[in-house]
């Protein structure tokens, strides 16, 4: 199995790739973004370990950029950051799993072979709906093959529509779906991103059943 460490603190990379050198793995290191992209595009490997904080490009643009380009090799990100919402961007941006330093080389090891036992996941299928076209792969939505850009909330919202289509949606589930329950949201709040949807994806693309929800394409 070939694995690519990307990994700019030189006595962490050398610990790891000992490490998994000693459990039978072959391990190319990388010191800086750029590098480690090029690689992970071109190398062939089994799986990524990524820093995120790298000199010359970021982690997250690292696997932003392997997504793009349909590079589905397993990435298990590696960050000094703890926050939910770092380890959420990180996986948002196509990584597949996400560990916290200081961490245990035993639990990154497992963490490793839980992945590589998956294998390279499937590319995630496009979202259709008219002339609506959402790509959860590369966080993209076009409109008769234009892109539109959407808010992070927009396109939760949009995405939540395409997965239950001919269904109505009611305004509790969209609530429920893009907000958090500890945010304060105004009763008209849906009704207000419904409006910035179709302003920018076309009046016709989402149907208010009155009473009901919402449907896509009715």
């Amino acid at each position: 199995m070939r694995v690519l460490v990307v990994e700019d603190e030189a006595r962490l990379a050398a610990a790891l790739r000992r490490g998994l050198v000693a459990e039978g793995f072959t391990v190319d290191v990388a010191g800086d973004g750029n590098t480690g992209l090029n690689q992970a595009l071109y190398g062939d490997y089994d799986a990524v370990i990524l820093d995120i904080m790298l000199p010359g490009r970021s982690g997250y643009d690292v696997v932003r950029l392997l997504r793009e380009r349909e590079v589905w090799v397993p990435v298990l990100m590696l960050s000094a950051k703890d926050g939910e919402y770092d380890q959420a961007d990180g996986l948002d941006y196509g990584a597949d799993d996400y560990l916290t330093k200081p961490f245990s080389f035993v639990v990154l090891l497992a963490r490793l072979r839980a992945l590589l036992r998956r294998g390279t996941p499937a590319r995630p299928a496009v979202l259709t709906a008219g002339d609506v076209r959402l790509d959860p792969a590369l966080r993209e939505v076009r409109v008769n093959d234009e892109p539109v850009a959407l808010t992070p909330r927009e396109y939760s919202l949009l995405e939540y529509l395409l997965r239950n289509p001919g269904r109505v949606v009611s305004k509790t589930e969209l609530l429920d779906h893009g907000w958090e329950a500890s945010e304060d949201v105004a009763p008209n709040t849906v009704e207000v991103y419904v409006g910035y949807l179709r302003r920018k994806l076309g009046k016709q693309v989402i149907t208010t059943v009155r009473g009901a929800g919402y449907v896509l394409g009715r």
